[in-house]
């Protein structure tokens, strides 16, 4: 009976028509934003009154703030709400601060967590449970359970404030009535060591009914893996037979596809989410190939986006001084842009370190592209992770192959570039034929990678691992967990880390 006043009010919610001019949304929420933190240290800095007051808020907010990455805002301002201070850049005191996920190069970010934040991120879950009308499942598709695989709500705490994972941090959150469909439940959700978590979600999985599951590809293609040992069953659906949905996140799920699909007895709904540290950007509302992301332009955030070309990002993907940021009325279709957001916990202009495309202006939809700083352009190659992410993904289909982690690092070579890449397989096969494939399909999707592949750049090298030779790397700098991911594109510190790693490994 629940599971058909679900279905029932989640027609009739999706049946209220939703505001359809992001424009006004946008200013809405940035007039919000700036009202709230006006008498701030921040917003007594940047004259949040007087962008209040002016005509144009949006252009005299461009105007008086500046851009900033994470340690340029930190540096200057986020340290002293680390250190208990009130009022910094959000009225009162910032009680949580989210770890950061581990594909950045500073793995011991600290992104402020606030109150409102919070709400925001309840709301855009009720609005992705909404939009599953657009999915059109079945009234017994809602009794069933979802398992969040996420991050431990056994917080860390130092007499000042809360770290952890934003899912550690958000887990009881969701509207009471699905909190009585959440599982693992409270004592495996507060389990902080990983294996641990995952054995115990192994043990009880025979008591379970899931429909829905919720995570990281990774982790969740090592959980099925894992289950299916223990009972040693066909396929997961053997042990969850109703299970039709999986909610992922954190990193484009194409390389492991083919992997999870192989684990399964029938085909799962794949279902995007942009949950990033900083807050619920988007989440996929529809049935689409793409899995193009609605952007919540009405939820507590103001969007902006800067052109990621040379006229705005150096070769390292640092922002230049007067680079130029569009709002969500000004870009254009497959163009790539870095995004910048506004939100209720602080964060102002702040470059969150990913790129966008957008695949429908109208429904305002993106993808994620990559990273500012995860792309290589040695000589002009402009490679950036959706490429290669799709080059991955076709020669694993061509080869037969289970590609579920890979790296690319660039390099000198014989006086001009070469792309070293490291591809973790499942079985026996000639580097070359990975070579060919990968390359070959690269040339077909990037023309400036097509025409420096007969110039600068003189080579690509293929080295073969095991998939679980990525795993081991994560847990040998103690990343196992809920949100931790492999970077697709190593440089500097991770670079030296993960070369002397493999030095080990071999031996």
């Amino acid at each position: 009976m629940l599971g058909t006043i679900i279905k029932q009010a989640i027609t009739i919610r999706g049946k209220i028509p939703a505001r359809k001019n992001v424009h006004k949304q946008q200013i809405k929420q940035l007039n919000k934003l700036l009202s709230k933190a006006q008498f701030t240290s921040f917003g007594e800095h940047h004259g949040f009154i007087d962008i209040l007051l002016s005509q144009d808020p949006i252009s005299s907010f461009k105007n008086k703030v500046p851009i900033s990455d994470y340690q340029s805002i930190f540096d200057q301002w986020w340290y002293r709400a680390l250190k208990g201070e009130k009022d910094v850049c959000w009225p009162g005191k910032i009680n949580y601060f989210a770890l950061s996920s581990g594909t950045s190069e500073s793995a011991s970010k600290h992104i402020p967590v606030t109150k409102e934040m919070i709400k925001a991120i309840q709301k855009g879950t009720m609005k992705q449970i909404i939009s599953t009308k657009h999915f059109d499942f079945p009234t017994e598709q809602y009794e069933t359970e979802a398992l969040f695989v996420g991050g431990s709500t056994n917080l860390n705490y130092n007499g000042t404030y809360f770290s952890g994972d934003l899912s550690g941090i958000t887990t009881g959150t969701q509207p009471r009535w699905f909190q009585n469909f959440s599982l693992p439940g409270p004592e495996i959700t507060s389990q902080s060591n990983w294996e641990k978590k995952l054995q115990d979600i192994v043990i009880n999985a025979k008591k379970w009914n899931v429909g829905f599951i919720c995570g990281v590809p990774a982790w969740i293609q090592i959980l099925f893996e894992r289950i299916i040992k223990h009972y040693d069953l066909k396929n997961i659906h053997d042990i969850w037979p109703n299970l039709a949905v999986f909610v992922h996140g954190g990193v484009s799920v194409q390389p492991y596809k083919n992997s999870i699909d192989g684990l399964c007895g029938k085909q799962l709904i794949y279902v995007d989410t942009y949950l990033a540290s900083e807050g619920f950007i988007a989440y996929q509302e529809r049935p689409n190939e793409k899995q193009a992301m609605k952007l919540m332009t009405d939820n507590s955030m103001f969007f902006e986006f800067v052109p990621f070309n040379e006229e705005n990002f150096d070769g390292d993907g640092n922002l230049k001084p007067n680079a130029k940021a569009l709002g969500v009325t000004e870009v254009r279709l497959n163009q790539e842009y870095a995004l910048v957001i506004t939100n209720c916990a602080g964060a102002w202009r702040y470059l969150i370190g990913d790129t966008v495309k957008f695949t429908d202006l109208k429904r305002c939809e993106v993808i994620i592209t990559g990273r500012t700083k995860h792309f290589l352009s040695l000589c002009g190659e402009h490679l950036s992770v959706d490429n290669m992410n799709q080059a991955i993904k076709l020669t694993a289909k061509d080869l037969g192959l289970n590609i579920n982690e890979y790296c690319v690092v660039g390099k000198p070579n014989k006086g001009l570039f070469a792309h070293q890449w490291y591809i973790g397989v499942d079985k026996e096969i000639s580097n070359n034929d990975v070579k060919e494939k990968v390359d070959g399909y690269l040339k077909q999707l990037n023309d400036d990678y097509a025409t420096e592949r007969n110039h600068a750049l003189n080579e690509v090298i293929v080295t073969l691992l095991p998939n679980q030779a990525f795993i081991d790397f994560l847990a040998s700098k103690n990343k196992l967990g809920g949100q931790s991911k492999f970077p697709r594109v190593l440089k500097g510190k991770q670079l030296n880390e993960w070369l002397a790693f493999l030095e080990t490994y071999k031996k």
